[in-house]
């Protein structure tokens, strides 16, 4: 068994991972410009259980990337998560995804993105969230939704194994990993 500090070494299974995406983090959200980088932002997510919606500012570039290539990469990272009141705790979870962007809506106000912004408000700003919203409803929003097409996961202070190259200078990927003490 790892280290109580090293959290939970693995992938994390769906209904965990489910669990993790209804929190707070931030995503990292990737489009392609047009000289062939990539175009990184934070920004809110809401997680379905299928796919990632994402509502962006009309003027947001990412927003115009994604209209021009729907190819992107989604990236949700913390380092240590406590939920005591549900007994869950996550040591550096991760969670990365690429798939298309579909538009759902173009900019517009008081559309569908009305509701799954509201559902972000509230869980990154609280009880302010609706706030938020109602001092920006007339600004126009894009809707976008994203069903990966490659979805891992991992948590836990440690490497996969098959990352480990094994040699004369390391220790095992156990002894790394505090899955047996070493010898002596």
């Amino acid at each position: 068994m790892a280290e109580g500090w090293r959290g939970k070494i693995g992938a994390m299974d769906p209904d965990r991972r489910d669990f993790y995406l209804e929190g707070s983090a931030l995503v990292r959200i990737s489009a392609i410009n047009e000289d062939g980088y990539p175009h990184v932002v934070p920004a809110w997510y809401h997680w379905d259980g299928t796919a990632f919606w994402f509502v962006l500012r009309e003027r947001a570039e990412i927003a115009a990337l994604l209209v021009a290539n729907p190819k992107c990469g989604v990236v949700i990272d913390e380092g240590s998560v406590k939920d005591e009141a549900n007994g869950r705790f996550f040591e550096m979870p991760k969670v990365w995804a690429q798939g298309d962007a579909e538009v759902i809506e173009q900019p517009n106000v008081g559309g569908q993105w009305v509701e799954i912004a509201s559902k972000m408000a509230i869980r990154y700003l609280g009880p302010h969230g609706p706030e938020y919203i109602q001092a920006s409803i007339n600004q126009p929003r894009w809707l976008f939704r994203v069903e990966p097409t490659v979805l891992k996961t991992w948590e836990g202070t440690g490497w996969a194994k098959r990352y480990w190259v094994e040699n004369e200078k390391s220790v095992s990927y156990e002894e790394a990993h505090g899955l047996s003490k070493p010898a002596g």
